[in-house]
This record gives structure tokens, sequence and C-alpha cells, in this order.
């Protein structure tokens, strides 16, 4: 059980009420005991920093020295402390989640030859560009909601997730250095794994809290013993505290490359939809859709981070998946976690023993948080992808979606024959599979009404002795109407089937007797409400609320009585079921015909 939350006297905004995870030890608005926070923001502190390796990687490709590869890595911190600041804070400036940001992989080879060609003064303008895409995006991410349903998220999630395979494995290999295996990396590395798994499988409560920083130490432990740790005479040599130095700004770049810049920085933000949206799904157990508003501020947040960082030749940031997964191992997602962990990555910023400091993880050690980051990734594309009912539409937008974004990752070759301006573009699988789910969504769409209805007419006229087959049939048919239209809808997997069993109830009640008989389904659906109306003939179904007979008394009464008797306990039972299936019921008369309505929350 987790010790009490602490009351504070510093008043966060106010989020959306949340049916608070019985599994979770702190929940989002619940503030730690002093000790626990301390422990879990220095893990996600940890495991931030560990991913400054993306810096490091553009600071390789654009061939800079030490002292200003040091410059970008604390520029970056600061724009990493600063987006997720505001994401903890909550508000119309963030998403009011524990949000940790790290330097974006999607920009390492974009920002590394700018860096090579123009210095740090030419990352001023992509750190520009990707805060004020996120801006725009946020703001009218109210309004995109049919454009980036779940499935959309949940297939770049995934891919994101594929994605990381291969430089993860070449990481923990020695591939990515030496070109060959290296026995000391891939010892690294399992330690590394084996460690964060094992401590978050059978590891105790203090273990499984610990267990991303646990598998860290292990890592630099054994890579101590191999002789893996190298620089501490540079290490000894800087000085304690030290100010950022802001490069002169290059604003003339060429136009293709600011294209490429805007494409990424849209792609950066359809992670942050993901991270907010597994945020969100972790914090409330009635969670049902993405809430646009939380989203929008995690954009902002992420935007005006980038902004700050952008002055100081930073590499642009995006939220972490690798912290949602500590945040999943520890049970933990307080955002008092975050707003601690943005001091601390602040105040490491101008310790320039600290960012060096970074420099010396060996590359196996990132490769194995690469790994745990790449399978978290997977899973929660794929449990956002099962989350809506499927047609054949979503399964082709769903399937193409990753034959198109695996096809790049697998053969970049195919990067080559595009125009140079489009190749950062369409060589990256993550940006190919996010495009190509938002058009085939939108395509796939056209056509579908958010309203159906279905007749039964036809089978009125069938013969006497076929009556058994007639009655059997509609009933069928009211069910294959809820199941296709939930899936043509993509409408919440969990709802269709309770919309399924709420109508076959439904129906079997009305055409059971009482001079009713099915006539026709009505279907109706939006992001938040599935209303399903049985048309029939008759008087309305009675669904209780009228007093039961005594056993003694059913044996006192006529046939007629007692008929009308089991007619009204049937009844009732049907309503009973009904009022548990369906959130709202109503009947009445309209257009001659009696109606059913059945409204479920969406």
């Amino acid at each position: 059980m987790a010790r009490p939350s602490r009351p504070s006297r510093l008043q966060l905004p106010a989020l959306p009420r949340f049916k608070r995870p019985p599994e979770l030890l702190y929940a989002v608005d619940e503030r730690p005991p002093a000790a626990t926070l301390a422990s879990l923001a220095l893990q996600h502190v940890a495991t931030a920093l560990t991913l400054i390796a993306y810096v490091l990687a553009a600071a390789k490709i654009g061939h800079l020295d030490a002292a200003t590869t040091q410059a970008m890595v604390t520029a970056t911190i600061l724009g990493m402390a600063a987006s997720t600041f505001l994401q903890a804070w909550g508000g119309r400036l963030g998403s009011g989640m524990l949000l940790v940001h790290i330097p974006d992989p999607l920009l390492v080879a974009l920002s590394g030859m700018l860096a090579a060609q123009y210095g740090l003064g030419g990352l001023v303008l992509v750190g520009l560009i990707n805060g004020v895409v996120a801006l725009g995006t946020g703001s009218l991410m109210p309004y995109l909601r049919t454009i980036l349903p779940p499935t959309v998220a949940g297939i770049i999630v995934c891919v994101a997730g594929l994605s990381l395979i291969e430089p993860a494995l070449r990481h923990v290999t020695g591939l990515a250095e030496s070109g060959g295996l290296d026995g000391a990396d891939i010892l690294i590395g399992a330690a590394t794994l084996a460690t964060i798994v094992g401590l978050s499988i059978w590891g105790s409560q203090r273990g499984k809290l610990a267990a991303l920083l646990g598998g860290l130490l292990a890592g630099l432990a054994v890579s101590a013993l191999t002789g893996k740790l190298h620089g501490w005479e540079a290490l000894a040599s800087a000085p304690v505290f030290g100010l950022p130095h802001p490069p002169m700004p290059v604003f003339d770049i060429d136009a293709g490359i600011l294209v490429a810049v805007a494409v990424l920085a849209l792609m950066t933000q359809l992670d942050v939809f993901g991270c907010v949206v597994l945020l969100h799904k972790m914090n409330d157990s009635d969670w049902r859709r993405p809430d646009m508003r939380m989203i929008s501020g995690g954009m902002r947040a992420c935007g005006l981070g980038n902004i700050v960082g952008a002055w100081l030749g930073a590499l642009p940031n995006v939220a972490s998946s690798a912290n949602i997964a500590l945040a999943h191992i520890s049970r933990s997602t307080s955002r008092w976690i975050g707003l601690l962990t943005a001091l601390l990555l602040a105040l490491i910023a101008f310790l320039p023993q600290a960012s060096l400091a970074l420099t010396l993880i060996p590359t196996a050690v990132i490769g194995a948080i690469e790994i745990y980051a790449a399978a978290y990734l997977i899973v929660s594309g794929i449990e956002l992808i099962a989350s809506r009912a499927l047609d054949s539409r979503g399964i082709f937008m769903i399937g193409l979606s990753f034959v198109l974004g695996m096809g790049v990752i697998l053969m970049p070759e195919l990067a080559g024959r595009a125009p140079e301006s489009l190749r950062f573009v369409v060589g990256n699988g993550i940006i190919v599979a996010g495009l190509s789910a938002i058009a085939l969504n939108l395509l796939f769409r056209l056509g579908i009404s958010r309203q159906a209805q279905q007749s039964f007419d036809e089978a009125v006229g069938a013969a006497a002795d076929t009556v058994i087959h007639v009655a059997a049939e509609p009933i069928q048919r009211v069910v294959d109407f809820v199941e296709t239209q939930g899936a043509a809808w993509s409408a919440r997997r969990d709802v269709v089937r309770r919309a399924a069993q709420a109508a076959l109830e439904a129906a079997e009640a009305i055409q059971s007797g009482g001079g009713r008989r099915l006539r026709g389904i009505r279907g109706s659906f939006d992001e938040h409400n599935l209303d399903i109306e049985l048309l029939h003939d008759g008087p309305e179904l009675e669904l209780g609320g009228h007093a039961a007979h005594a056993p003694a008394d059913l044996l006192d009464i006529d046939d007629a009585a007692f008929q009308h008797a089991l007619d009204q306990a049937l009844s009732g039972i049907s309503g009973i079921m009904l009022r548990g299936l369906a959130d709202r019921l109503q009947s009445g008369r309209r257009d001659g015909l009696t109606y059913l309505r059945l409204h479920f929350d969406h």
C-alpha cells in the first residue's frame, strides 16, 4: 500500500476527473513523501540523461569538437527541463502529466548535418520551426479528432518502437562502433537489461521503483570492470559551475531542409499525442478517448520548451517513452515527480562536470535501455490499435501503414530514389507510417455516415411454416448491424461488445410477446456517444417498476393473469439486464412505430 500523499500549499492547475487505478502507488495529483519523491525524480533524471546519447550522435555526425558538443548538451538539457516543467504544471501550457522530455531522435541526422554546415547557430532555426509547429498543432488539436484517432496514434507509437530495434541491437552488441561483435559490450548490455527486467518482475516495491536506475548502475559497474569507461581526466579538470553560451543564429538555410524540419516536427507532435494518451490511460480506469485539451497542452509545452532551447543551440526535445515505461514500472504517475525532475535537470545544465560525465556512459548501456523502451512502445502501440473495433477499412489502413513505414526502415535505399529535398522525409519510417495512416484514415472514412438504419419489413410476409426462422432472423440481424456499424465507425471495442449484448437482449424481449414485432434498427455515433434504436410494433417494452406477485398469490389467479404476471417478471429481468449494459434507456413512439433507445457513453 502507498503511504498517503502529502498536502501542499502549492496549488497546481486542476485536471479533469479521473477514476484512480488501484494498482498505482501515487496517482497524478498525489504528492509522494519527500524521500520517495526524490528517489523517483532521480530515476527519471537518470533515464532522461542516458538518452543524451542522441545529442552525442548528432554531434558526431556534425564533427563537433568537445567544447561545442558540451554546449549543445547543456542547451538541450535546459530545453528538456522547460518542457518537462510545463508538462507537469498543466493548465493551458501543459498536459498536467508526468511527461519527461528527451532529445528528439527523429532530428538526430538532420541536426547533425546542419551543425556540420552551420555550427550550433544552424540549430536555432530548427528549434524555432519545431516550436512553432508544436504550438500551431496544439491549438488545432481539438478539431483534429477525426484525423488522429487512437489507431493512428497506435501505429506511430508501434513503428517508433520497431524503429528502435536495429540501433538498439547495434549499440548493445558493439556493431555501432567496431563493426563487429564485442563480447564486453554484449555482457554490459545483458547485465543492464537483465537487472531492469529482474527488478521489474521479481523485485520488492522499492526494487520496482529503482529498476531502471538499478539497470543503469549495473551496466556502469560491468563497464568499469571490462575497461569500457573512459575520460576521467577531462572530467576532473572541468569547472564545477558554468553558464550556457548562446550561439550566433544562422537563418540562411535551404528551404527544402526547413520543410523536412516542419514535417518531422509534425511527426514529433504525433509522438507527443501518443505519449499523452498513454499517461492518460495509466491514470484513468475509465479512459475512453483522447482528451484533446490535455493533448493540446502537451504539445504547447513541447513547443515552448523547444523555443527556449533553440536560442541556446539545443537539439529539439520530445516526450520520452522510456520515462513512461519507468512510470509504469514504478506505478507512480504523480506530476509532482515531473516538477522535481525538471528542477533537477535545470540544475544539472549549469554543472559542466555533470554534462561532461554524460559523454562517459557506454553505448552498450544505452542500447539496453533502448531495447526496453522498444518493447514497451511496441506493446503500447498494439494496445491502442486493438482498443477500437475494425472492419476492412481499418485493417487496410493499419496494414498498409505498417508496410510502408517498415518498408522504409528495412530498405533505406528507397529514400535515395526521392528528390534530395524530400529524402529526410521519405527516409524515416515513423514519418512515412504516420503520414500514411493519416491519409488512409481520411480516405477510407469517405462515404461513412455517422448514422445508419436497417429495415426488417421484408421478413413480414414470410410463410407460416417459417415463423421460427422469421422470429430469429431479425434478432441476429440486430447483432450483425451493431457489430458491423461499430467496426465501420471505429468505435471502442468494449463499447461495441456491450452494445451488441444489450441490443440482443432488447430484441429478444421485444419479440417474446405482447403483440410486439421488430421492424428495424437505427444507429448513430460520434466520439462521445453511441445510440442504438430498436423500432417495433405494439406497446412499449415494460422495463420493470411493477409490483411483483407473491408466490402464494400465483396459485389463486387464472391462466390469463398468470401469463400477464409471468410477462411482467420476464420484462423486469430484461429491464435489469438492459440497465446494467446500457448507460441510458429511453422509449416512446415516433412516426407510427415504438422505439427503444439504448445509449452508450463512448
